[in-house]
């Protein structure tokens, strides 16, 4: 449990509700599974949830299976606006979105309200659609209760972005071992720069969109040497929890199983151990033999692609090859489990890699993926 300045007596364990479960066969969300999660949640004492405008069907389900079930101070809710061009037009599209969230959702206020996935790509449109200022003003309206931003670029970015906005009051960055010290995510410098800024940090991507849980032999080998009944996804999201200046670790549940692992461990939170942080030294030091994708599978770069290429999926069968080396599974793969259009049909418009977080040079990628996994 936990206390600080904007969050009193909550799990450190946030449930992001971007990944919800599906109905099978389809791409509804299963709605009463999500009830069986949110209880199981809130019944292990989580109060934080995290959901969006452009999460597809999030909030309605949020709305289902939160909103409508429990009063409304005995939760946390964020939600976030984004001003990027694949999500809205317009500084009016932009602005009018919290009421569209508010709508759906039927919370009446949010208690976390995010400038969401900054970057150096679209920080301008926040500037010139006053994005700011607007905040500042639904906080004094009391349509929201904090403001802050989530960001995707480098540690002088935000060093500048927390400068020129002292009162943004948390910022949520993308913090996991494997992204620690990596040269374009950067999660350690842009935490540090945080930290000195006096502005405490939520976590997502803990697990990097999943591949975490499930990493390459040679990192669960070291991972299961030191604790053989703890699974891959708590030492990653333990990792990010245990930073000091970390408020909340968001995980995006997928399923009543996910749900049940993580809550075994941040129920209780125990920071690692020095010993144990060795061991996730050693698990990072294996990763970067390994190859694969960093896709993180947010989906930012599939609404507005004209062909409906859905490219997170290609990337993870990709990764089967590039991570595990087994050619004749990625081709079998690839040929049912994206769906969609394949990689060969990208016309190299560019908007997927406008709106990537990663900063992928989604293109190139669909060109390796074309000649790997179409080749006959």
């Amino acid at each position: 449990m936990m206390e600080n300045q904007l969050i009193d007596n909550c799990m450190k364990l946030g449930f992001g509700m971007m990944r919800l479960p599906k109905k099978e066969g389809t791409q509804e969300i299963d709605v009463e599974h999500t009830k069986r999660m949110v209880d199981a949640f809130i019944e292990a004492g989580g109060k934080y949830f995290d959901t969006a405008y452009v999460y597809v069907g999030s909030e309605a389900a949020t709305k289902a299976a939160l909103c409508d079930r429990y009063p409304r101070e005995s939760y946390y809710l964020a939600d976030k606006l984004n001003a990027a061009e694949f999500a809205s037009k317009s500084e009016e599209e932009a602005k009018n979105e919290i009421h569209v969230s508010l709508e759906r959702t039927g919370a009446g206020y949010f208690d976390f309200y995010l400038l969401h996935g900054i970057d150096a790509g679209n920080n301008q449109k926040y500037i010139d659609y006053g994005i700011w200022d607007y905040v500042r003003k639904l906080k004094e309206e009391g349509l929201i209760r904090h403001y802050g931003f989530s960001f995707h670029d480098s540690p002088e970015m935000l060093d500048e972005l927390l400068t020129e906005h002292p009162d943004a009051e948390f910022v949520q960055l993308q913090i996991n071992y494997s992204d620690w010290e990596d040269h374009l995510i950067a999660s350690k410098n842009c935490y540090e720069v945080a930290t000195r800024h006096g502005v405490p940090v939520i976590v997502m991507e803990p697990v990097k969109g999943g591949t975490l849980a499930d990493p390459p032999k040679q990192v669960k080998e070291i991972l299961q040497a030191s604790a053989p009944d703890a699974s891959p996804s708590s030492w990653a999201i333990r990792f990010a929890a245990s930073l000091p200046n970390v408020m909340m670790v968001l995980s995006g549940m997928s399923d009543m199983t996910q749900m049940e692992d993580n809550l075994s461990y941040m129920r209780d939170f125990k920071p690692l151990s020095d010993e144990e942080r060795l061991v996730v030294t050693k698990a990072r030091e294996a990763l970067l033999h390994t190859g694969g994708i960093a896709c993180t599978a947010c989906h930012y770069c599939t609404p507005g692609c004209p062909m409906e290429i859905h490219i997170p999926e290609i990337f993870s069968v990709m990764n089967v090859y590039k991570r595990y080396g087994d050619l004749k599974a990625a081709r079998n793969d690839y040929g049912w489990r994206p769906g969609g259009a394949k990689a060969s049909e990208c016309v190299q418009c560019g908007q997927c890699e406008e709106a990537c977080p990663q900063h992928l040079p989604i293109i190139s990628l669909l060109e390796e993926v074309v000649e790997t996994l179409e080749a006959q």
